[in-house]
């Protein structure tokens, strides 16, 4: 599939998937997304010092460092765990820009190691992070109770629709603690009724921008 990078409207790059016409991040701002999305409607609700998220779809590794900055910012205890079943290409992490972007360039080195850092092993990145990179579909994944967050970041359900099933969200549920959270960008009315089978109660928020809408869901 033929894949190139591009910069979406607030400067930042992503990868698209020509084939598909489908991007990893929001082609009316990567940035923007990620922190709308997964910061101000998901991190920001979690007030613990000590928080477990899981990414479903780690790609780029732009969610992880934006939260890794958070963590910094806040003092909160983060341990990550992003799933990903196709890691991005070298050459595609050389040509991202969110270091710069992010004005960041004190954490170039974090952004390095989150992607050289080998699969399946906890990484403690800082006193306050710790990163697990687990190369795993996302239908694999069997965690009970471990999470207090997840940011739910596979591709659009137009491309996938597979990712965004009942029995995804049956796993999801079950990933999260009692009154954990699940965000995404997503707000369509499928996946919607997904969510309230398993069990989520799910909220309909502003999206980011070039988006009107996205979901929150609860678990309990």
């Amino acid at each position: 599939m033929q894949r190139k990078i591009i910069t979406t409207s607030d400067g930042s790059t992503t990868i698209q998937l020509t084939d598909w016409d489908e991007n990893y991040h929001s082609k009316h701002g990567a940035i923007q997304e990620a922190k709308h999305v997964f910061i101000k409607n998901g991190l920001s609700l979690f007030k613990e010092k000590s928080v477990a998220i899981m990414e479903i779809g780690f790609g780029t590794g732009l969610n992880a460092f934006i939260t890794f900055l958070e963590s910094i910012a806040i003092e909160q205890q983060i341990e990550y765990v992003g799933v990903e079943a196709y890691p991005v290409l070298a050459e595609e992490i050389l040509a991202m820009n969110y270091v710069s972007e992010l004005d960041a360039q004190n954490h170039q080195i974090i952004f390095e190691m989150m992607h050289q850092l080998p699969w399946d092993k906890k990484h403690n990145l800082t006193d306050h992070f710790s990163l697990t990179k687990r190369k795993q579909f996302f239908d694999s994944v069997a965690d009970v109770a471990a999470f207090d967050l997840i940011y739910f970041d596979a591709f659009g359900y137009r491309v996938q629709p597979e990712l965004w099933s009942t029995s995804i969200f049956q796993k999801m549920y079950d990933a999260l603690k009692d009154k954990g959270v699940l965000v995404t960008y997503a707000a369509r009315g499928i996946v919607k009724r997904s969510m309230q089978e398993v069990g989520f109660t799910v909220e309909k928020l502003d999206g980011p921008p070039g988006k009107r809408e996205m979901f929150r869901a609860t678990k309990g």
